[in-house]
């Protein structure tokens, strides 16, 4: 990474860099007290693992990397994917001043400084990267406040967030930039990476002369949660209980990851991914992928009365009357959650999505209440028909209210004929039961129903 122009004064009038903003040029050598995860991080855009798609020969950033033209991206990827690593080569091959700031502790006052540096910068022929992290914490106020100078191109921005930005990023800006992936990394690229950390002698562990036995490789690359800045930190704390020349073993590793880390994000994009995941095992009659994701979020901490409200929902929205216990045993398992909490509410909960999973499916009280409701909502204000209305008062009834009502209990059978909707909807049959379960016997009873109301 090429070595960037000595520091410029700012112009007149500007703000001073807050404690907020990084500079990076040059970009220091990581000291030796760093963190593994931080000695290691990449200084030229061969050694970025993993992320093939966007560095690769074919890659997006292929082109901005080797010097070529560098649009404003927004790069969205799990944490400990690379997205700070890509920011920083992809201004050192600019030979751009890089200013970084975190969106969570940033303001509208950091951006009026990064736009006067960059003003100062540009009338001597240097461009300004401005690296944001965690951009969906800015708000739409901080988002107009950059927009005009990504739009004419005195910042270039490189955004990082883990989160969607659709949901996050105002359409204006989103407009303006190109949003890239970052993939988690699989496990061969965190495998490589413990390699690098064993090898090297000046920026890793190689001076120690470790080896690292295969279980333990495994362990350090299944918890990291594909997160590489985790799995060097355990790989660190692992290297600080062995001695020089012996063996990361298994036990090794276990104490290095006593909090195995669950990717989980209680009120982010992933968090509704687990949860989607969860709900369509279960909607797809899977016992054992409804039981893994149940385990997936409760595991990390997700509040239990979060799945149990999902779990009830689910029991009326795709098994209904096809299994009607369904509901009343997702509710009972959300009662017991609130009842008995963690740990011990993970079996009724467990038990709940195993039976939802094998249940037979109907949507069908779904299908019922959407067109009705479309009814309802195309003709609001349709009559309550005469029969139907309680006659409360003498004026009742010489309005005609309740005249001709059918007593259901009058008829030996139960069943009566007359119409209950409105005039104008008569006819309309919203409830079409499926043949799964017992709904399927519920159509013969139902069409001797209608058949007996239509006289």
């Amino acid at each position: 990474m090429g070595r960037m122009d000595a520091e410029l004064p700012l112009e007149p009038g500007a703000e001073p860099m807050s404690a907020g903003m990084v500079r990076s040029d040059p970009e220091p050598r990581p000291e030796a007290a760093a963190p593994l995860a931080a000695r290691l991080r990449p200084r030229r855009w061969e050694e970025v693992l993993g992320q093939e798609g966007l560095v690769g020969g074919s890659g997006a950033l292929r082109g901005a990397l080797l010097g070529g033209p560098l649009p404003s991206v927004v790069l969205v990827g799990p944490p400990g994917s690379g997205k700070t690593t890509i920011a920083r080569l992809l201004a050192g091959s600019q030979s751009a001043h890089l200013i970084s700031l975190s969106a969570v502790s940033a303001g509208v006052g950091e951006i009026r400084a990064a736009v006067a540096e960059a003003r100062t910068r540009q009338r001597v022929g240097q461009r300004t990267v401005l690296f944001l992290d965690e951009i969906h914490h800015f708000s739409r106020t901080q988002q107009d406040a950059l927009l005009p100078h990504v739009e004419s191109g005195l910042l270039t921005l490189i955004g990082a967030t883990t989160e969607n930005p659709s949901f996050q990023l105002t359409g204006a800006l989103l407009s303006r930039v190109q949003v890239l992936e970052l993939e988690p990394l699989s496990p061969e690229a965190l495998s490589a990476l413990l390699d690098r950390a064993l090898k090297d002698d000046e920026l890793g562990l190689g001076g120690r002369q470790l080896k690292l036995e295969e279980t333990a490789r495994q362990l350090l690359v299944a918890r990291s949660g594909g997160d590489a800045r985790i799995m060097l930190n355990a790989l660190e704390q692992a290297a600080t209980t062995t001695a020089p020349g012996a063996v990361i073993d298994e036990p090794a590793a276990v104490r290095a990851l006593a909090s195995p880390v669950l990717r989980h994000d209680r009120a982010g994009d992933f968090h509704y991914q687990l949860l989607s995941a969860f709900i369509k095992s279960m909607r797809g009659s899977d016992p054992d992928a409804s039981v893994y994701w149940l385990a997936r979020l409760l595991e990390a901490g997700e509040d239990p009365s979060v799945p149990a409200r999902r779990m009830v929902i689910l029991a009326a929205e795709d098994v209904g009357m096809a299994e009607p216990r369904g509901l009343e045993i997702a509710v009972a398992a959300h009662s017991a959650a609130r009842l008995v909490g963690m740990p011990e509410c993970r079996l009724p909960l467990a038990e709940a999505a195993i039976f939802l999973a094998m249940a037979p499916k109907s949507n069908s009280v779904y299908d019922a209440y959407r067109k009705a409701a479309e009814d309802v909502r195309g003709q609001l204000h349709l009559p309550v028909p005469l029969h139907l209305r309680n006659a409360v008062t003498g004026r009742d009834v010489q309005r005609g209210y309740g005249a001709g009502y059918q007593y259901a209990h009058d008829d030996p059978t139960g069943l009566v004929e007359q119409d209950h909707l409105p005039t104008e909807l008569v006819g309309r049959e919203y409830y079409q039961p499926s043949e799964h379960g017992q709904e399927g016997a519920l159509r013969d009873r139902l069409e001797e129903i209608r058949r007996r109301r239509k006289g």
